[in-house]
C-alpha cells in the first residue's frame, strides 16, 4: 500500500486531473447503436471569474456526466465560453480611460485588436478554474460564441430569420442605458421596488374652464405629452373628451382622448400620454396617430425639445420642473409610494425608455411552438413550478430588441445602400447593393444582443450550419443544466432557436438550480462582503470537499445556504473516508478482485452486502430524478454510518483474530464494498475516489472508465439485514446506558437480554459476539425471564428487553456519596432562592423578568432534586 497517513487533496488533485486530460478520458466515443448522453455548459463570461454559482452550476454537471460515462453510454460535455458584449465592451473602456483614450479616439478596428487581446489574455482565466474544479469536458471541443463556427451560425441564422420576414427594422420604444449607451431587452433590465413620489398636476382647458388632473411618477417627461388619456368608460371625464388642454409650462395645446388602456384606479384616472418614453404611450400615440415628441436623450439629459431645460440631467431637470409647477398653483399634492424602477442588469443605472430604430425579432411567431413542446412533454423543466415562469414570459413577449449600441461583438449583417438607400442581408460581405448593384455600401455599425448568439449554442457548438458528424449524433442534447435566473434570458431563447434552425428541441430536460445565498440566507453581494471565492475553498480543503458541500442540501430549483461549517463537515467526510480506506488496505492481503463466496459469509456480510444492494437502486432512483442533494446524502450516511461505524468495527475480530478463511472472506468482502462505494460516490467527489480507486485490487485504467455499479439480486439478504439491525439496536442502547453512566471503555459489563420471540432468541444467540466486541460487554445472558433483581438499568425494544447490573456499571458506594454531595448543594440553591422570593422588596422591586427567572430557577433545583433522592433510592435498595 502506498497511502499517505493523512488525506491531502493539495498533493494529488492535480496530477490525477492531468493523467485524465492526457489519456483523453473526457472524449466521447461515438456508437451509432446507443444514444448519446450531451450537455452543453452554459458559457460563462470571459469576463468572468469563477464564483460559487459556476462552481454549483458545473458540478451538478458533472455528477451528471461521470455517472453516464460509467453508464458505458457515450457522453459528451461542451465546454465554452461567452464573449459577453458590454460587460467586455466596459472593461475595454475601463482600460483605454487608464491611458486617457476614449473608443472613439483610437476607433472600431483597434478597440476590437484591443478586445481580442484582453480576451487571449484573461478570457482563459475562469476555464484553467473550471478544471480546477474537476469538470470533466471535452476540452478538445472547447468553443467561443465569437468563434469562426459559432460566428458563422449567427450569421446564417440571423440571415434565415430576416428571409423569413422574422427580422425587421423599426422605430420602437427600447430600453435604453444611459451610461452603457446601448439598448437593452426586456430580459436585460431588473426591475426593483423603490420609494418615489406621485405628483398630482393640474392640466387647465384652453378655454380656461377648470382643468384635468393627471397623476405621474415622472414630471420631466411632461415637456414631451402629446395628450392627455381617459378610460372611454370613466363617467368623470365623459364631457373631457375631444377638447383641449395647455400643457404646463410648455404651453402646448393637446387633446383630450378616450383609450381603453388606461387605468380608472390609479392616480386620477387621467394619464398624460408621452409618446417618446414610455412603451404604454407609444402604443397609445400609434392608435391615435400622435407626435413623438423626444424630450430626454441617450445621455440622459434634456434634449433641444425641453426649451430652457435642454441640457439638464433628467433628474435635475425633474426636481426644477416641480418647483416650477408649485410656483404657477398647478401642482396640487405629492405622494410618496414604491414602485417598480427598472435598472440596467450590467452597470444599475436607471433605464430610459426612448424611441429608437432598432432591429427587431417577431417573437409570436416563434413563442408558440417554443409553449408546445413544454405543454406536450417534449421538453421537461424540472422542477415543474417553473413552467409557469417560462409559459408566462413566452405568453405575454413583446418583440425582442436584438440591436445593441456596441462594437465587441456580432456585428450585425446589414449593408445599407448610399445610392438608393435599400438594405442588403446577407452571410458573407457583399461586393454590392442587392437592389441597385452600387458599390456605395457601408455595413451596420451596431452588434447584436448576447443572448441572440447564446441561443445558438447547443448546436452551434457542433458544427451547424455546417451538417458535421457531432450535430448528428449529439443533438438534442440530454439536459440542461442552469439558474433560475435566466430561465427567458437563455432557456427560452434556445427552445425557440433550435426549434426554428434545428426542427427539432435543443434538450429533453431542464434542471433548474437556486442560488448559492450565505449562512444567513443572504444573497452574496460585494456591498455586503460576504462572497466566497471557490478557489480559495479548493485552495484550503480541496476540490471535492468544495464539490461535496455543494452537492448536499441540493433540491432542484432551491436556493443554497452556503456555510464554513458544512464546508467542514464534507472535509470530516473525505477524512472519514480516506481513514476507512487505508485501514482496509492495510489489513488486506488479497491482491486482486476475487468472487464473492457466498458459502462462507456471516451475518455483518450478509449485511453490509445487501444494505449496499439496496443503496445502489435508490442512488439510481434519485439520480434519474435529478435529485443531486439526496443521493449524496444517502451516500454520506452509508459511507459514515453504515459501512465505518458499524461494517468496519465488526470486521476486526476477523481480521485481526480470525482463520485464513474468515479474513480472506471479509477482505474480499471488505474489497467489494469499498470499490463500489468508490464508484457511487466518483460523480461527487472524483478525486479522492480515483486516488483510493487505484490503490484497491481493481480492474481497469481508471475508476471514471469503470462499469458503474448495479443492482443485483442475489444481493438481497432480507433475513440477515432484518438481523443485524436487530443487533445494531441493542448495541446502541447498550452504548447509550454506557454514556449515560459515564462508564469508561475499559470497563466491561454483563448483560441480561430477554428475546421477545424465538426468531429474536436465535439472533442474539447468532449475533452475541457482535454485542460483546461493539457493546464492550464481558458476558451476554440470554434468559426467558424478567431478571429479579432492582439494581439494573433497563431498555425495552420491539425485539427485546436489556438489563445490566448497576454494579457492573458503577461503584455504587461511590455514586451514593458523590449523589449526596449534589443533594446538599442543590437543596443550599433552594434555600437561598426560596428567601429570596419570599422577600417582598425583592418581588416588588426587580424587573418582572428577573422575578421570573427566579422562579424557573427554583423550579428547576427542585426537579434535579427530586432526581438525586430517586437515584439514591434506587441504589440503596
Amino acid at each position: 500500500m502506498n497511502l499517505p497517513k493523512t488525506y491531502s487533496p493539495q498533493e494529488f488533485e492535480e496530477r490525477i486531473y492531468k493523467n485524465w486530460v492526457e489519456k483523453g478520458y473526457f472524449k466521447p466515443i461515438i456508437d451509432k447503436n446507443k444514444k448519446p448522453f450531451t450537455i452543453v455548459m452554459p458559457p460563462p463570461n470571459i469576463t468572468g471569474q469563477l464564483h460559487l454559482g459556476h462552481a454549483l452550476d458545473n458540478t451538478m454537471q458533472d455528477i451528471l456526466i461521470r455517472w453516464k460515462r460509467m453508464q458505458g453510454i457515450p457522453t459528451l460535455w461542451v465546454p465554452g465560453t461567452d464573449h459577453a458584449s458590454i460587460a467586455t465592451e466596459v472593461k475595454i473602456v475601463e482600460m483605454l480611460r487608464e491611458e486617457g483614450l476614449t473608443k472613439e479616439q483610437v476607433g472600431r478596428e483597434e478597440f476590437l485588436r484591443r478586445a481580442w487581446q484582453w480576451k487571449e489574455k484573461y478570457g482563459g482565466r475562469i476555464v484553467e478554474q473550471l478544471k480546477r474544479l474537476g469538470s470533466s469536458c471535452d476540452w478538445s471541443r472547447e468553443r467561443f460564441t465569437m468563434d469562426e463556427q459559432c460566428s458563422k451560425a449567427v450569421r446564417r441564422f440571423f440571415v434565415r430569420l430576416y428571409d423569413k420576414g422574422l427580422i425587421y427594422k423599426g422605430d420602437r420604444i427600447i430600453n435604453w442605458c444611459p451610461d452603457c449607451r446601448t439598448a437593452l431587452s426586456d430580459a436585460e433590465v431588473e426591475h426593483q421596488e423603490e420609494e418615489g413620489h406621485l405628483w398630482y398636476i393640474r392640466y387647465p382647458f384652453k378655454d380656461g374652464n377648470g382643468y384635468v388632473m393627471i397623476a405621474t411618477t415622472r414630471p420631466e417627461t411632461m415637456l414631451g405629452d402629446t395628450a392627455v388619456a381617459v378610460n372611454p368608460d370613466d363617467e368623470r371625464y365623459r364631457d373631457a373628451v375631444g377638447r383641449t388642454l395647455i400643457l404646463p409650462i410648455v404651453g402646448r395645446e393637446i387633446p383630450v382622448i378616450a383609450d381603453d388602456y388606461v387605468d380608472m384606479e390609479f392616480g386620477t384616472g387621467a394619464v398624460k400620454v408621452t409618446p417618446a418614453h414610455d412603451p404604454n404611450d407609444f402604443e397609445c400615440g400609434e392608435r391615435h396617430n400622435l407626435p413623438r415628441i423626444q424630450v430626454i436623450g441617450e445621455d440622459g439629459r434634456m434634449t433641444a425639445e425641453a426649451g430652457k431645460y435642454s441640457g439638464f440631467d433628467r433628474y435635475d431637470a425633474r426636481a426644477k420642473i416641480v418647483e416650477e409647477l408649485k410656483e404657477q398653483g398647478l401642482l396640487e399634492k405629492t405622494e410618496k409610494i414604491v414602485h417598480s424602477v427598472g435598472h440596467c442588469y450590467r452597470c444599475d443605472t436607471i433605464i430610459e425608455p426612448l424611441i429608437s430604430k432598432q432591429w427587431f425579432v417577431k417573437m409570436k411567431p416563434l413563442a408558440e411552438p417554443a409553449l408546445k413542446v413544454v405543454a406536450d412533454g417534449e421538453i421537461k423543466i424540472v422542477p415543474d413550478r417553473f413552467t409557469k415562469v417560462y409559459n408566462n414570459w413566452l405568453e405575454n413577449i413583446k418583440d425582442w430588441c436584438i440591436s445593441r449600441q456596441l462594437w465587441w461583438g456580432h456585428r450585425i449583417p446589414a449593408w445599407y445602400c448610399d445610392d438608393c438607400g435599400e438594405i442588403t442581408v446577407a452571410e458573407d460581405e457583399p461586393e454590392r447593393c442587392s437592389h441597385c448593384g452600387s458599390g456605395n455600401i457601408h455595413q451596420d455599425e451596431d452588434v447584436l444582443d448576447t443572448w441572440f448568439s447564446s441561443g445558438l449554442w447547443p448546436f452551434s457548438t457542433l458544427g451547424w450550419p455546417d451538417e458535421t458528424e457531432d450535430l448528428g449524433y449529439f443533438y438534442p442534447t440530454s439536459v440542461l443544466v442552469t439558474g433560475y435566473d435566466i430561465i427567458f434570458f437563455w432557456v427560452a431563447r434556445m427552445i425557440f432557436s433550435g426549434l426554428e434552425a434545428m426542427g427539432d428541441i435543443p434538450f429533453e430536460y431542464v434542471l433548474i438550480h437556486g442560488l448559492i445565498r450565505d449562512a444567513e440566507g443572504r444573497k452574496m453581494s460585494k456591498s455586503l462582503g460576504n462572497g466566497i471565492d471557490p478557489i480559495e475553498v479548493i485552495d484550503k480543503y480541496g476540490a471535492d470537499t468544495l464539490r461535496f458541500t455543494l452537492a448536499t442540501n441540493n433540491s432542484p430549483g432551491n436556493d443554497i445556504r452556503f456555510s464554513w461549517d458544512r464546508v467542514e463537515a464534507s472535509r470530516n467526510f473525505a477524512n472519514k473516508l480516506w481513514n476507512a480506506a487505508r485501514f482496509a488496505l492495510l489489513n488486506m492481503e488479497i491482491d486482486r478482485v476475487m468472487e464473492i463466496p457466498f458459502d462462507k459469509l456471516d451475518m455483518s456480510d450478509k449485511w453490509i452486502l445487501s444494505r449496499l444492494n439496496k443503496l445502489i437502486k435508490e442512488i439510481d432512483s434519485n439520480l434519474e430524478k435529478f435529485e443531486l442533494g439526496l443521493a449524496a446524502t444517502k451516500l454520506y450516511d452509508f459511507i459514515w454510518s453504515e459501512f465505518c461505524d458499524w461494517y468496519i468495527e465488526a470486521s476486526k475480530a476477523r481480521l485481526y483474530g480470525g482463520s485464513k478463511d474468515e479474513k480472506t472472506t471479509c477482505e474480499i468482502v471488505l474489497r467489494h464494498v469499498l470499490d463500489n462505494i468508490l464508484k457511487l460516490l466518483h460523480p461527487f467527489m472524483p478525486f479522492i475516489t480515483e486516488e483510493l480507486w487505484q490503490q484497491l485490487p481493481h480492474e481497469g485504467e481508471s475508476i471514471m472508465m469503470a462499469s458503474w455499479p448495479e443492482y443485483n439480486e442475489k444481493l438481497d439478504f432480507e433475513h440477515e439485514e432484518k438481523s443485524f439491525n436487530i443487533l445494531m439496536d441493542a448495541i446502541r442502547s447498550i452504548r447509550n446506558i454506557r454514556a449515560e453512566e459515564d462508564v469508561p471503555p475499559s470497563r466491561k459489563v454483563k448483560v441480561i437480554i430477554r428475546p421477545t420471540d424465538e426468531e429474536a432468541m436465535r439472533t442474539v444467540n447468532t449475533g452475541a459476539e457482535y454485542i460483546m466486541k461493539l457493546g464492550y460487554v464481558e458476558d451476554v445472558a440470554i434468559v426467558r425471564e424478567q431478571p429479579m433483581e432492582k439494581a439494573m438499568r433497563s431498555v425495552v425494544l420491539p425485539d427485546m428487553e436489556i438489563y445490566i447490573p448497576l454494579a457492573d456499571l458503577i461503584d455504587i458506594d461511590k455514586e451514593i456519596e458523590k449523589l449526596n454531595n449534589d443533594k446538599k448543594k442543590i437543596e443550599s440553591e433552594i434555600g437561598r432562592s426560596t428567601n429570596m422570593l419570599a422577600n417582598e422588596g425583592f418581588v416588588r422591586k426587580a424587573p418582572p423578568q428577573v422575578v421570573e427567572n427566579e422562579r424557573q430557577k427554583l423550579l428547576k433545583y427542585q426537579e434535579t432534586l427530586d432526581k438525586i433522592l430517586d437515584r439514591i433510592k434506587t441504589l440503596t435498595e
